[in-house]
């Protein structure tokens, strides 16, 4: 299936605050981002956020894409749950859904659908778990981002959805590939951000977290950069990514 990106670009999770209490600054990054993953009051998030955000990311020509996570707002969403996978199906469904008609209610497009935090990982470890979240993002006909990996991909593939590549930049990946928990990556900076987007656009590669290269496969095909708006200086790594993403798209051609 040929890849919706014709080009490099930054997507960011968005709108995780909840009530009164704010995560990152959605305000200031929405400018350097073209893809929000939009929180959908599971992990974080609440109605009123949610179409807050769908607004400012409609003021900022930014596609918008729902961000369904577990039912863990103390943990947000990064702690470890056992589910059922007909309950975690009903659940994505659920997310997904009530952003969508938020998304329908402003004239706004429903981009993708990326699950969160340990929902991710939840559907590396757990094949039925993985196949109830592709299951009810079936039902939506749009792409499905996450980290490279095969075990996504094929599922997908059977299930008519695209598959979207994504470079982690704010976190680690291990020797193997695999993304390294939020908690066991080491604090992200400007610099670092910026010399991993430009090894992944240009060279194919980034350093795993014991400092060996990686080839990460993308292999000329453009791939989405993930930046997390919870991190201490989300603001200045995403302005950090977004000038490196701009020179690797100028100076390189991608494949769809």
């Amino acid at each position: 299936m040929e890849s919706h990106l014709d080009k490099l670009e930054i997507n960011c999770d968005m709108g995780e605050g909840f009530g009164r209490w704010k995560m990152g600054p959605d305000e200031e990054l929405m400018p350097y981002i073209d893809a929000a993953n939009i929180a959908c009051g599971f992990h974080a998030g609440d109605p009123s956020l949610m179409l807050k955000t769908i607004r400012l990311a409609k003021k900022h020509g930014v596609k918008a894409g729902a961000h369904p996570g577990l039912p863990d707002l103390v943990g947000f969403g990064r702690r470890r749950l056992e589910i059922d996978p007909h309950d975690m199906y009903t659940s994505v469904l659920y997310q997904v859904g009530a952003l969508k008609a938020m998304l329908d209610a402003e004239d706004v497009p429903l981009n993708h659908i990326k699950p969160h935090g340990e929902l991710f990982f939840y559907m590396m470890r757990d094949a039925p778990v993985r196949n109830a979240v592709l299951d009810a993002c079936a039902h939506f006909h749009v792409p499905v981002y996450g980290c490279r990996n095969p075990e996504w991909k094929a599922p997908c593939d059977e299930r008519g959805l695209f598959f979207q590549e994504e470079l982690y930049v704010d976190i680690d990946y291990d020797r193997e590939g695999r993304l390294v928990p939020v908690a066991k990556s080491q604090k992200a900076s400007p610099e670092l951000i910026s010399g991993r987007v430009t090894s992944g656009g240009l060279d194919d590669t980034t350093l795993d977290n014991e400092g060996n290269t990686l080839v990460l496969g993308f292999e000329g095909r453009p791939f989405s950069i993930c930046i997390h708006s919870d991190m201490p200086a989300a603001l200045e790594n995403a302005s950090a990514a977004r000038k490196a993403v701009d020179e690797v798209n100028s100076k390189k051609r991608f494949s769809r």
